[in-house]
């Protein structure tokens, strides 16, 4: 586990399909990925193998450590651990949404909802709560639906939602979570360096600019 050196020349990589099924080894299908390495095209399907617990086999977090192990093998580990982001719908009296224009990143030029990548050890409510104070500098209050008191559409309090968009096969998670606030007495103050601009829209016009899937799902759903 976490080799750095190894003696033997060859790297423990994935086997071919023939070598999978010359072992006896059956599977089902769940998704092929396209992985791209040092100017090399790999195709790796990923399967459930038919087989009782493997406990010979390695761990992920073992296989993704050890330089003895095939880069194409570890990258395929690696892209097979969800990316968690965490976004708020904040909606003010004249059920208004509050949007920002994103300037880096995949979403440059576009409207999104204030949210990001959540932190490791971090809570997605918390994350929500502090991207919003990061990109727009403002302090929002997002309800605890361990709160019995909370009046929450929701049981978790957030809209979850996993896709994977293409063939790189990055697993996304987003937590999309409501938090009504006309923000009064704040300065909505984009980041420098990640926000171009923010402002309130109707409903129907932020469903109308927002380019991603998720954002578009969460306003449709927290404003139902």
């Amino acid at each position: 586990m976490g080799r750095i050196k190894f003696d033997s020349s060859e790297t423990i990589r994935l086997p071919t399909i023939d070598e999978a099924e010359s072992m006896g080894i059956t599977w089902n299908e769940r998704r092929v990925n396209r992985i791209r390495l040092g100017g090399v095209d790999s195709v790796v399907v990923y399967g459930m193998p038919e087989i009782p617990w493997p406990e010979n086999w390695a761990w992920k977090d073992s296989v993704i450590s050890d330089n003895a192990v095939d880069p194409v093998a570890r990258e395929s580990v690696y892209r097979s651990i969800h990316r968690v982001v965490s976004k708020v719908v904040i909606t003010n009296s004249r059920d208004e949404v509050l949007l920002a224009k994103v300037s880096r990143g995949f979403f440059t030029g576009c409207w999104t909802l204030p949210g990001g990548f959540v932190d490791y050890g971090e809570h997605p409510r918390e994350a929500a709560v502090r991207e919003a104070l990061e990109e727009l500098g403002v302090v929002i209050d997002i309800p605890d639906p361990l709160n019995k008191k909370a009046k929450i559409k929701h049981p978790e309090g957030a809209i979850i939602q996993s896709k994977i968009f293409n063939d790189e096969g990055i697993n996304w998670v987003s937590f999309t979570y409501k938090c009504e606030d006309d923000l009064q007495g704040q300065k909505i103050s984009p980041k420098d360096d990640e926000i171009e601009e923010a402002r309130w829209f109707a409903k129907e016009e932020a469903i109308r600019v927002a380019v991603s899937e998720f954002d578009i799902d969460a306003i449709n759903t927290h404003l139902q």
